[in-house]
């Protein structure tokens, strides 16, 4: 009986223990890899050499995570989560990249050729270094989010229930990860949630969470480094030499929040997911 309530008929633990278990070990990974980060630092400022750490803690941490649930627990290969080598093909890649680039970027053109979005001066900098800058945070931040949102949990989820149950249970989890950042609505969140179908949706198109993680960084960086915007309400870096400001209403916009909190962007992800729903059904 107890062997039952742990084990499926497979021998396998069962999702809900094997889901436990990983969070658990995303905990104690991302403890391990912060305490490491840190070390390292402190280590390389004694001898006068600056480096970025932080950002990989989390990407790091889940990956750690991922590898002991799929070597040791399940004994799968990493292309159950879609991370095998198959999946970072240049092909799946670039598709990755060019549909989160258009779903924001088509939006937020059309706002800024309706006066909806409008260029301002700002102070003199250097806009290169803040695109750098900003890949070098918003790269592995989109990857961590991806690998906790839709890499393992996801797989789970679509073995034990089916990729229509994984997709709606990641995808309002991934909204409800935002909602304590600065300016969240229902509106924005929803967006959000609309924008984890869109990142789920490219997975199981292209079984690729590489080529889900360009979409989502992508979209974020085009946000920061092209429109000198927040990001679900966080600045990322400076507005060097210009910022785009909203001067039409925050419901089309996304105000405060960003242009992803809008209408606007909404329909970018929506034709987005058309496009992925049309390719998945062309492919039988």
């Amino acid at each position: 009986m107890r062997r039952a309530i742990l084990f499926a008929a497979d021998g396998r633990l069962r999702a809900i223990w094997r889901g436990a278990l990983f969070l658990a070990a995303c905990v104690v990974a991302l403890f391990v890899a912060s305490w490491a980060a840190a070390s390292l630092h402190s280590a390389l400022a004694m001898w006068g050499i600056r480096t970025v750490v932080h950002p990989l803690v989390y990407p790091l941490g889940f990956l750690a995570a991922h590898w002991l649930m799929l070597r040791k627990v399940d004994q799968r290969d990493w292309s159950y989560a879609w991370l095998g080598r198959d999946a970072a093909s240049p092909r799946k890649l670039g598709v990755g990249l060019a549909l989160g680039s258009l779903a924001l970027a088509v939006p937020a053109g059309l706002l800024l050729a309706s006066r909806q979005l409008t260029v301002a001066n700002a102070a003199d900098g250097s806009w290169l270094g803040a695109a750098l800058l900003s890949a070098v945070v918003l790269l592995p931040s989109a990857f961590a989010e991806e690998l906790f949102a839709r890499g393992y949990i996801f797989a789970l989820l679509r073995e034990a229930s089916g990729w229509r149950v994984a997709l709606a249970v990641t995808s309002i989890g991934f909204g409800l990860l935002h909602v304590m950042n600065p300016g969240a609505s229902w509106q924005s969140l929803s967006v959000v949630v609309l924008a984890g179908f869109f990142l789920g949706a490219i997975v199981l198109v292209t079984g690729s969470l590489y080529a889900a993680t360009l979409a989502h960084f992508a979209w974020n960086w085009f946000i920061a480094a092209v429109l000198h915007m927040p990001v679900s309400g966080i600045p990322v870096v400076g507005s060097p030499d210009y910022r785009v400001v909203e001067t039409g209403p925050d419901w089309l916009t996304g105000g405060s929040w960003g242009p992803e909190g809008g209408i606007a962007a909404g329909l970018g992800l929506s034709i987005g997911l058309i496009y992925l729903s049309w390719s998945a059904t062309r492919r039988g």
